[in-house]
């Protein structure tokens, strides 16, 4: 018998439980206007989502410094269109520039010459740098170790050229984001403080750090902003339970946000490097060679899994796609399964290996947004429709105060 579990009030061994065995862990959700319409409500409905799973969350000695927490959100136009210009920033239409939340050294030196790099390589890669923006954070509303570590945490605007669309705008963006990682890594600064990008994108932007969910739309001002919409809000409250917490590694990522863990990393890590000297794409050309390596060095299982999406999706894949391809259903053995479907998993069977795991994630690239569970299905994910569109999925339920009557479908997904 656990003594120990019986007083912190954990039920007795019975059966196949055994409070030896008991983990805490994340939690995931979003809510989103199915019909996408933008509205400051969706942002504060994620940031109720998230205050609502705080408890799934952690600290450790500091009790105001949380694991992480963080929120995803379309690109606010309207309120970046308003802001830039007051700082002498005009910015083009929705979709022509790319806007990027940056973590940067405090120490002023050092962070111009990280700010330098970015720049040289924006102007390699064909862009234009519209401007920088300091990010308005409140360093009072977080723990003492939170602020010890905290970045300077800024933003960037990154106009296109004339010749390419949306779709191209992004990619070349996310070869700058690689190009720039890759270069700080291997210089001095890499030991003078740390230099991340938590989004890069003409759709998406991510406000995260080493927070807990109460404090994050405090510390970071822009999410209290009436003039910042979104039609979709994904949010993640951290619990570490593999790797120690820190700013960059805090949920969501550029695609993704995670529950549980990935229990086959170290075969998909190898298995990632060993495609390297073989990527190609008709869409990256000669550029695939500088998005290698394509899992970070020192990101966690959930941060390398959205790097394996990222490259997936850049290539010109559906997000829905990418996601069955790493984290396809246990189809080998199913005789019920559709054929086409069962043709879907066995053709990209050979193409990559299941990120396997205990594992509930939730994707967007901001346009679509969704959510998925293992082969196991060991993780929960709950979610509803109401009569008026509005999309709730979480790790359980109860994260909105929405009245029976207002419910047009809900259920849980299967594995």
């Amino acid at each position: 018998m656990n003594r120990d579990a019986i007083s912190i009030g954990l039920p007795l061994p019975q059966g196949l439980y055994n409070p030896e065995y008991e983990r805490d862990a994340c939690g995931i959700g979003f809510v989103a206007d199915i019909k996408g319409r933008r509205s400051h409500e969706i942002i504060l409905k994620g940031i109720e989502i998230l205050v609502n799973l705080t408890h799934r969350g952690a600290s450790g000695s500091d009790p105001e410094t949380g694991d992480g927490a963080g929120v995803l959100i379309q690109i606010p136009h309207e309120f970046f269109y308003q802001e830039c210009r007051k700082l002498g920033i005009r910015l083009p239409e929705a979709g022509e520039y790319g806007v990027g939340m940056v973590f940067l050294p405090v120490e002023r030196h050092d962070r111009l010459q990280c700010e330098g790099i970015l720049e040289r390589i924006i102007r390699e890669e064909g862009l234009t740098l519209l401007g920088w923006r300091d990010t308005p954070v409140d360093a009072d509303a977080i723990g003492r170790l939170a602020r010890a570590s905290q970045p300077y945490i800024q933003q960037v605007f990154i106009g296109r050229s004339l010749s390419i669309s949306r779709e191209e705008l992004d990619r070349k963006l996310y070869v700058v984001r690689k190009r720039a990682e890759k270069e700080i890594a291997g210089s001095d600064l890499k030991e003078k403080g740390f230099f991340y990008i938590p989004s890069l994108s003409t759709r998406t932007i991510v406000y995260k750090g080493l927070l807990l969910a109460p404090q994050i739309a405090r510390f970071y001002k822009d999410l209290s902003s009436p003039e910042a919409k979104s039609a979709l809000c994904l949010v993640h409250q951290r619990f570490s339970t593999n790797t120690f917490p820190t700013w960059h590694l805090a949920h969501p990522f550029r695609l993704l946000c995670h529950n549980g863990e990935i229990n086959t990393l170290r075969g998909n890590i190898n298995w990632m490097q060993a495609r390297e000297r073989v990527l190609a794409s008709p869409l990256f050309g000669e550029d695939i060679k500088k998005l290698l390596p394509v899992i970070t060095p020192g990101g966690s299982d959930s941060a390398m899994l959205d790097n394996a999406a990222e490259l997936l999706y850049m290539s010109g894949r559906s997000l829905p796609h990418v996601m069955a391809m790493l984290i396809p259903e246990a189809w080998d053995n199913d005789p019920t399964m559709n054929p086409e479907k069962r043709a879907f998993y066995e053709y990209h069977a050979s193409l990559m290996e299941p990120w396997d795991g205990p594992a509930a994630i939730a994707f967007t690239d901001g346009t679509v947004i969704g959510a998925t569970l293992d082969r196991n299905g060991l993780r929960p994910a709950r979610w509803l429709v109401t009569h008026d569109d509005l999309l709730v999925m979480a790790s359980e339920t109860g994260v909105l105060p929405i009245p029976d009557e207002a419910v047009r479908a809900k259920g849980r997904l299967q594995p």
